[in-house]
């Protein structure tokens, strides 16, 4: 049975201090966040979860706080967090936050090749904690938030410092601390990246490549559609609608149909709200032109690659597999393949592709020599 931490909601300036004097109380501390991406077309951060000074903070982030005060301090301390990637790149865009050190509890996990490197799993197998799986999906932005779910934010910070020892010493043992270091903080300058936008392509879902003319311009008229409601509604894409029911209207275009036959197709739950406007845009995308259509750019990585390329990607690719089952490591975490293909065009932009690690690994392989 799971003991619940006693945790300081945060939502009052008034209770900022004693926020702040743990945090300078504190050389590292845990750190999670929780969104609402599940239910907002633009992400908010709605719960910060802090672990300082053996004390729990849960601060409402959508509370309308003064927190000018509070990210520097986050920044200028030692961070333990899981699965970072995530929060980092949201944290970023609100207040570019960029941490001075960062240990992820996930990334070390899986550099010590545990199979189930999820927090709940990780919880689970070191300290017999059950998360409740549910609370993964909920709307952060409800305010009141429930006892069951501030409950559960609490716990995904209590136990990540008694975690990251324990992975720790694992790393140390293994010689595999640089390796987890120099990850944390390629994920740190990542970050500033933030999230890829939408471009003009991006209405090209799964399938699409298998659809011709009629089929392409209903599908990109169908795709805006579904962007503008999701906007305007601020509700994710896939509430409006999922990429299954578009490429069925796309498909039916393909096939010839008319317009009053294709919007007969298995629709799944009809939106009337919507239907009207749905007409529109399949009306839209019949009488396009599919020669408007943006066009993909072919990029230098898309190139068709030479015979010696060809074969120095195998090579390259063979010893990455020979390496990562001599070290039992899941080879991606080595080389990717969207990497080898960049070292096999150009063998000199090792060091700047991969992790000092990584390339380290690869060039002492003969093949690489050879």
């Amino acid at each position: 049975m799971n003991t619940t931490p006693r945790y300081d909601f945060i939502s009052t300036p008034a209770q900022l201090p004693a926020l702040y004097a743990a945090i300078d109380r504190s050389a590292e501390l845990a750190m999670d966040t929780e969104a609402d991406n599940l239910f907002r077309y633009r992400t908010h951060l709605c719960l910060l979860q802090l672990l300082a000074d053996n004390k729990i903070f849960l601060v409402d982030l959508l509370a309308g706080l003064p927190l000018d005060d509070l990210w520097p301090r986050l920044a200028s301390r030692d961070l333990i967090m899981h699965g970072s990637d995530y929060d980092l790149r949201l944290l970023w865009g609100r207040c570019e936050f960029r941490p001075k050190y960062l240990f992820d509890t996930m990334f070390a996990a899986q550099l010590l090749s545990i199979p189930r490197f999820g927090l709940g799993s990780l919880l689970e197998e070191n300290f017999g904690v059950l998360l409740d799986k549910d609370n993964q999906k909920a709307n952060w932005s409800q305010r009141p938030l429930a006892r069951d779910l501030l409950d559960y934010a609490a716990l995904d910070v209590h136990y990540l410092p008694a975690l990251r020892d324990r992975l720790r010493a694992d790393l140390v043992r293994l010689g595999r601390l640089p390796w987890l270091e120099q990850r944390c903080q390629w994920q740190i300058l990542a970050a500033r990246d933030g999230f890829p936008g939408p471009d003009e392509n991006s209405w090209r879902i799964g399938g699409s490549e298998r659809l011709r003319g009629r089929g392409l311009t209903v599908l990109h008229a169908v795709w805006h559609w579904r962007e503008a409601w999701a906007d305007k509604l601020d509700t994710p894409p896939f509430k409006v609608t999922g990429n299954e029911m578009m490429m069925r209207l796309a498909r039916a275009a393909d096939d010839g149909l008319p317009l009053e036959q294709i919007l007969r197709i298995n629709l799944g739950r009809r939106h009337e709200r919507l239907f009207a406007s749905l007409t529109d845009a399949v009306r839209a995308g019949l009488a396009a032109d599919p020669h408007s259509l943006p066009r993909r750019e072919r990029r230098r990585e898309f190139a068709p690659m030479t015979p010696d390329e060809l074969a120095r990607q195998d090579r390259l690719k063979a010893d990455r597999d020979r390496l990562a089952a001599g070290l039992n490591l899941d080879p991606t975490l080595i080389a990717t393949r969207s990497q080898l293909v960049l070292v096999a065009r150009d063998p000199s932009s090792i060091d700047s592709v991969l992790l000092p690690w990584q390339a380290e690994l690869m060039k002492a392989e003969p093949a690489w020599k050879s």
